[in-house]
């Protein structure tokens, strides 16, 4: 996942350097060029949180967090898994859910005439990664668990 995710962004720069290439130096920029560069810059963070949260790489307010003895740092973490984190993924894929199957039915397309079409495709990647972040979450927090209750 990593790699997909290092590659999508080699993608996205090269897509800016043509986009600013073909503006400055041929006075003709795309309108499609544009719109990818969203879309990827979308999916790596989308597919990028979940590799953040597998490789212990989010943000935490370390100020706080460093000072704290291991085992109150293991019970931090569960309760923002539990009351933070978890509802935070349900609530953004059930609502994706529908976004995506009305952009699926009118096979929705962006509203630029020259713009990318199958806009529910890049859509799509909202519950899917969002998937991917609950499993990556779950791991985590049964990680937390059988540590705290190991003592460890």
């Amino acid at each position: 996942m990593t790699l997909g995710i290092g590659w999508c962004y080699v993608l996205l720069v090269l897509v800016i350097i043509l986009q600013v290439v073909l503006r400055k130096g041929f006075s003709h920029g795309l309108i499609a060029l544009e719109e990818l560069q969203w879309h990827l810059y979308a999916i790596g963070v989308m597919f990028g949180l979940s590799l953040a949260q597998t490789s212990d790489a989010h943000i935490r307010v370390d100020l706080f967090h460093s000072g704290f003895r291991t085992r109150t740092k293991r019970i931090i973490e569960i309760l923002g898994i539990l009351l933070l984190l978890l509802p935070f993924i349900t609530v953004i894929f059930i609502h994706s859910l529908d976004f995506v199957a009305d952009s699926w039915r009118i096979n929705e397309s962006s509203s630029a005439p020259s713009g990318l079409p199958w806009r529910w495709l890049i859509k799509g990647a909202i519950p899917l990664s969002m998937a991917l972040l609950a499993l990556a979450v779950l791991s985590r927090l049964y990680r937390e668990i059988v540590l705290l209750a190991r003592g460890e």
